[in-house]
């Protein structure tokens, strides 16, 4: 089954277009329009001429404050940067926005997040994405930031690009009409790039007797991650597009913007 496609860019990690997701009776997500990677710490449009060829005009940042301070996003020429901080809530601030200090301290990892408990953190996180003031606010920006031509091409992104930029094209795909089946799919496949942009990572980490299965858990993406936002989602609102209009207040306006805009 078709899913985004990896864009090879030098100087950002997990670079997908989103176009190309299949939809019902035959239609496909528009590409070009949306884009989803890892932290932009690294950007240099001048040496990467893939990311360059973009053309992007707006960035969606959905890092903590913690985050955007220590590795600040390098944003493209003339383009603009919406902050929109999914974990902005104290208890809602989990294990997605913690893989730096986790992964420094191998030891301390091991007591905090060992016996499965960094998977458990995960899950949390993402039912809090669902739930929380703060994911319910960012997402309503990211969605309707894409709703809106003069926006775009606009990329998201988080520190990985897997967990909270996950469940933001989940979300964009769901209310394009996509089945669970191919949003799964979608959400698992970046798994190989975020693999391997966190090799050396890891194995700094598993070196210094860190618990090879935490690291598995934080810097991967599992279906386990992907069911829990989607049975919190069903649980409280029934599906993705009473959720968007209840929870995150988005109108017929917006959601039918995205839905010219973005299918093919």
């Amino acid at each position: 089954m078709p899913h985004s496609l990896p864009v090879e860019a030098a100087t950002v990690a997990n670079l997908r277009d989103l176009g190309g997701v299949p939809l019902p009776g035959g239609r496909t997500v528009r590409s070009g329009l949306a884009f989803r990677s890892g932290q932009l710490d690294r950007l240099d449009p001048a040496a990467d001429p893939a990311f360059a060829a973009l053309g992007v005009r707006t960035v969606v940042d959905l890092r903590t404050e913690r985050e955007r301070t220590a590795r600040p996003d390098r944003v493209p020429p003339a383009a603009a940067l919406v902050v929109a901080d999914v974990l902005a809530d104290a208890m809602s601030a989990g294990a997605a926005s913690k893989l730096g200090t986790v992964t420094t301290d191998p030891l301390a990892a091991n007591r905090l997040l060992g016996d499965g408990r960094a998977e458990l953190a995960l899950i949390a996180d993402y039912r809090a994405f669902v739930t929380s003031g703060s994911g319910r606010a960012a997402y309503r920006t990211l969605l309707t930031a894409l709703a809106r031509p003069a926006d775009g091409p606009l990329l998201f992104h988080c520190t990985a690009g897997k967990d909270r930029t996950g469940w933001g094209a989940a979300l964009l795909l769901l209310l394009l009409g996509a089945d669970r089946a191919t949003v799964e799919e979608d959400y698992l496949a970046v798994n190989p790039a975020v693999r391997a942009a966190f090799a050396p990572v890891v194995a700094a980490f598993t070196a210094a007797g860190g618990d090879p299965e935490i690291t598995e858990a934080l810097l991967t993406v599992r279906p386990s991650y992907l069911a829990a936002a989607l049975e919190t989602l069903t649980e409280g609102w029934g599906d993705p597009e009473t959720y968007a209009r209840t929870a995150l207040g988005l109108d017929d306006a917006v959601l039918t913007a995205l839905r010219e805009r973005f299918t093919a």
